[in-house]
């Protein structure tokens, strides 16, 4: 059995949305604005922001063209090599399933602001619990859910962008003072404080926090209608969050002097209680615990389809591509949960050590996956030419062929390669590359032979099909 295609554009934008919208912006900005000052901030995330966009046009044109649920990992296997793809796809899903663990560990350790007699472990198994069976149900479950987690997010940063602007503007009084001027923060230290290295390492934070986009590609094997939908999305999605994150960091920087921006655990619990909203630190600890559990709820999806792809492909066992009557790999469901788990359980027994590797190495497979789109992008419209087709026969074409995705694949190289002059995150790429290269060579030393013999296989059942 296949998958079913059983969502619709709204789910395809509130997925994108709900692996993108997480701590990064609820917990990590305000140590973007320490870093880089209130004008370095929201220029890194207009940066990131324009990375992103590049990035998910060079997307759209494939996930139009072949809208398959391995998204650019199965365009990387086609159009530049099967190698490649291979070792792709599995730091894509390692990158994924870490990060699952990592959000249900983090959603666990928030309920103990209520809940401070309860076991931290007690919340771990009932949201793993919660995710794995949103996930079982349906792909239209998991959809409409994500739609849900993902809508409350927005709601809570719409109701932060205009309760905050109207105190930035002197519109409503604030508890504590606000600046002398619109835009004291922005000047009173300096247009960049820590200089350009401050701002650059923002940049390279920011770029990772924009990742989850992505997502649109690997669900558009489950879109009902891709040629539709898939644009719609990814124009939905980039312009909202753009705009999301863009507001959000201007407002912080506006109202938090940046030296107070790195001490707290969220800067948006620091402007309501600075406009004084009651019980502000208890609200946003139920958007953020939404927040981890859509991210978690989404990386599972995407880490599940991976590996359904993969085995679809005949890179892997082809148990994990058995599907049940709902149109849901069970197997490989129950693998990358499995995995998951295994991650969670380093989060309580080794959390210096083994767990900061994965999740170091979490952020890297994020990364590869966009420089694998913008690559393929490349070699998918070379070879879609070469084949005798014409552009008129694409419904979604990337703009400024070959530019755009030369200029997003240089970007996107840039900010892997900056993380060597990162101390605290050069250990993605110390245990990032080997991984990779590792899974390269295993495919040429074990894979490949299984993988052509399921290819051919795959050919000769369509033929026949054709014949009859």
């Amino acid at each position: 059995m296949q998958l079913k295609r059983a969502m619709t554009s709204r789910h395809l934008f509130m997925i994108s949305l709900g692996g993108i919208i997480g701590t990064g912006l609820f917990l990590g900005s305000g140590l973007t604005i320490s870093q880089a000052g209130p004008l370095g901030a929201v220029l890194s995330y207009i940066v990131g922001g324009t990375i992103m966009y590049l990035t998910m046009l060079c997307l759209g044109e494939m996930a139009v063209h072949m809208p398959v649920s391995g998204s650019f990992q199965t365009y990387t296997t086609r159009f530049i090599g099967p190698g490649i793809g291979f070792a792709v796809g599995w730091i894509y899903w390692l990158g994924w399933a870490v990060t699952v663990a990592l959000e249900i560990t983090a959603a666990g350790s928030l309920m103990d602001r209520w809940f401070p007699n309860v076991p931290v472990v007690i919340w771990c198994v009932l949201f793993t619990v919660i995710l794995f069976g949103l996930n079982a149900i349906s792909a239209k479950a998991f959809g409409e859910a994500e739609f849900w987690f993902s809508s409350l997010k927005v709601l809570a940063i719409l109701f932060f962008i205009g309760l905050g602007g109207a105190a930035w503007f002197g519109w409503i009084d604030m508890a504590a003072e606000r600046p002398a001027t619109l835009f004291a923060n922005f000047t009173a230290n300096g247009w960049f404080p820590n200089g350009a290295l401050g701002v650059l390492t923002t940049m390279i934070a920011v770029n990772f926090a924009f990742q989850g986009t992505e997502l649109i590609g690997v669900a558009a094997g489950e879109s009902s209608e891709p040629e539709k939908s898939i644009p719609k999305a990814i124009r939905n999605t980039v312009w909202r969050t753009f705009i999301f994150f863009v507001l959000s960091i201007t407002i912080i920087g506006a109202l938090i002097p940046y030296e107070s921006a790195s001490g707290i655990s969220s800067p948006f619990i620091m402007v309501f209680d600075a406009i004084g909203i009651p019980y502000a630190a208890d609200l946003m600890n139920i958007v953020v615990l939404t927040a981890l559990l859509s991210v978690g709820n989404s990386g599972l999806y995407a880490a599940t389809r991976m590996l359904w792809s993969m085995s679809q492909e005949g890179m892997i066992s082809k148990k994990l591509a058995i599907v049940n009557q709902r149109g849901v790999p069970m197997r490989a469901l129950a693998f990358t949960m499995l995995f998951a788990m295994l991650s969670l359980l380093t989060a309580f027994f080794a959390e210096d050590t083994v767990f900061i590797w994965l999740l170091s190495i979490a952020g890297l497979g994020a990364q590869v996956g966009w420089i694998s789109i913008s690559a393929s992008q490349i070699a998918f419209r070379r070879q879609f030419i070469k084949s005798g087709h014409t552009l008129d026969e694409l419904k979604f074409k990337t703009p400024f062929f070959p530019v755009l995705p030369i200029v997003s694949f240089s970007l996107n190289l840039l900010v892997l390669i900056s993380l060597g002059f990162q101390a605290d995150q050069r250990v993605a790429l110390y245990l990032g590359v080997p991984f990779f290269l590792l899974t390269w060579a295993s495919y040429h030393l074990f894979v490949k032979g299984k993988h052509l013999a399921a290819k051919s296989e795959q050919q000769a059942a369509s033929s026949t099909l054709q014949d009859e």
